[in-house]
């Protein structure tokens, strides 16, 4: 690739990632503010907490296949453009919870509604960016647009949480919906200036034929981001059993610091390959969670979040990496929706399980299982490495 043409990908890629960072805005200013409105406001218990968090990664999960198909045969702009307009409407439904007149269990479902289409616009996103990004620039460079579009994700929550929370209580809980019809609304703007790419020729194998390649570090993924839903499902209910304050600056520690990591380090996984990133990153996540189930105070809780997005920062791209040199560029949307999804089957399952865990053993315990998990992900990673590179077609 010559050097203007590598300049203009690589501009097309910060334009894309600008798209994913303010889209995904919907979601961090969400997450701090909805478990609090859902057991502070609608009064129902922890379990309905999580089910509320968890709903939008449930339909992330069963649309997944359906974004990579997508990308793979009509582009990854097609499938990121018609998420981010998903993700708008999933700020309609917040607003319409705060001014339809019905009782807390109406609001519940509609506001559930709005969580499920923001998780199916979630999905044809974050497929649609990667299978865009990597098709501009090269698959030479997947480690980087993973990185990009990682931190925009991220980047997004630390960000997203406290003005999240600042909205709720300038405004309450409509001025949250507002702002996220009007952030996709400006990050459609974004990606309407980026060129599509067109599909890759060959033939497509459905996911079920990639799994068989894919699971493994799928499960390893899926155990990392137990981490950060616990923190997204509970941190601010923690945070309010200790009488600690500042409970949005959690996931802005969390964000800040796994934006920082993927800074100095999001080469990492295309320069020495992926399985070293991934078994170093999985076991400081878990000294993270270790950290926020055991702190005697917000300071120590704030400083494990921290440490867990530091820790949570490479796995996605390290595992990414391994997938996209695995599967032929034809099923590259498909094997890449196909392993985010388990990633999603954490963030939809914890927060209930999670749920009936802090209603037993209290708040904190929800980090030593986050804990648990990332250990685990280090077994995974361990197996993986086991396996070897095998080529799928």
């Amino acid at each position: 690739m010559a050097p203007a043409t590598t300049r203009r990908a690589t501009l097309a890629l910060l334009a894309i990632s600008i798209a994913v960072f303010l889209n995904d805005m919907t979601i961090g200013t969400g997450l701090p503010v909805i478990p609090l409105y859902v057991h502070e406001t609608l009064r129902f218990n922890d379990v309905i907490v999580g089910v509320a968090v968890g709903i939008q990664f449930l339909a992330t999960i069963l649309t997944r296949g359906y974004a990579g198909r997508v990308a793979d045969q009509a582009g990854g702009s097609r499938s990121m453009r018609m998420g981010i307009l998903s993700c708008a409407l999933s700020g309609v439904a917040y607003v319409l919870v705060t001014v339809i007149p019905v009782p807390p269990l109406g609001k519940l479902i509609i506001l559930i509604i709005g969580r499920l289409i923001l998780g199916f616009g979630e999905s044809q996103v974050i497929v649609g960016a990667l299978a865009w990004g990597i098709g501009l620039v090269g698959q030479a460079r997947s480690g980087q647009v993973l990185t990009w579009v990682g931190m925009a994700i991220f980047g997004a929550l630390a960000v997203g949480a406290p003005i999240g929370v600042w909205l709720n209580e300038s405004g309450g809980f409509a001025f949250v919906g507002l702002a996220n019809i009007v952030l996709p609304a400006v990050a459609f703007l974004c990606a309407l200036r980026v060129g599509g790419t067109p599909p890759q020729p060959g033939v497509r194998q459905p996911l079920l034929s990639i799994l068989g390649v894919i699971w493994k570090p799928g499960l390893g993924i899926a155990f990392q981001g137990i981490g950060f839903a616990a923190i997204g499902s509970f941190v601010s209910l923690d945070y309010l059993s200790h009488g600690w304050a500042n409970a949005g600056l959690c996931l802005s520690a969390f964000g800040g610091a796994f934006v920082m990591v993927r800074v100095f380090a999001g080469r990492l996984p295309d320069r020495i390959g992926g399985i070293a990133v991934a078994m170093v990153s999985l076991g400081v996540e878990a000294v993270g969670q270790a950290l926020l189930w055991l702190a005697p105070s917000g300071t120590v809780a704030l400083l494990g979040a921290a440490i867990t997005g530091c820790g949570c920062s490479m796995t996605f791209p390290a595992f990414g990496v391994e997938i996209v040199k695995r599967v032929p560029p034809q099923s590259r949307g498909t094997a890449l929706g196909g392993f985010a999804a388990f990633q999603d089957i954490a963030y939809a399952t914890t927060g209930p399980i999670a749920g009936v865990i802090a209603s037993v053993l209290g708040y904190p315990s929800v980090f030593a299982f986050g804990m648990i998990a990332a250990l685990a992900g280090v077994w995974m990673t361990v197996m993986t490495w086991r396996e070897g590179r095998v080529r799928v077609g």
